[in-house]
């Protein structure tokens, strides 16, 4: 029987996924817009900025979830799962 917890996790991880790229979408019609001389303007980098970093967390929180899942199953050695970010695949 499936997890209703984890379904539910899996949902909203979509969800968030989902509402961070559209975000990204929203703001890439203003970027294209940008002639290719002009400085980019400081309030478009700081939402860019701002964007991005949700866009990576919501990515990241959606992966891990799909690796635990994965794992859980037996579908996944923690072998063959990627490093950690920021640990530079070394292992200790």
């Amino acid at each position: 029987m499936a997890d209703l917890t984890e379904i539910e996790a899996l949902k909203a991880s979509m969800r968030g996924a989902r509402a961070t790229a559209g975000n990204m979408a929203d703001i890439a019609t203003r970027v294209e817009a940008i002639a290719p001389h002009a400085d980019v303007p400081v309030a478009e980098l700081d939402e860019l900025q701002r964007l991005t970093l949700a866009n990576a967390i919501a990515a990241q929180a959606l992966r891990g979830l799909v690796e635990t899942m994965l794992k859980r199953r037996g579908k996944l050695a923690a072998d063959d799962a990627p490093p950690e970010p920021g640990s530079g695949g070394v292992d200790e």
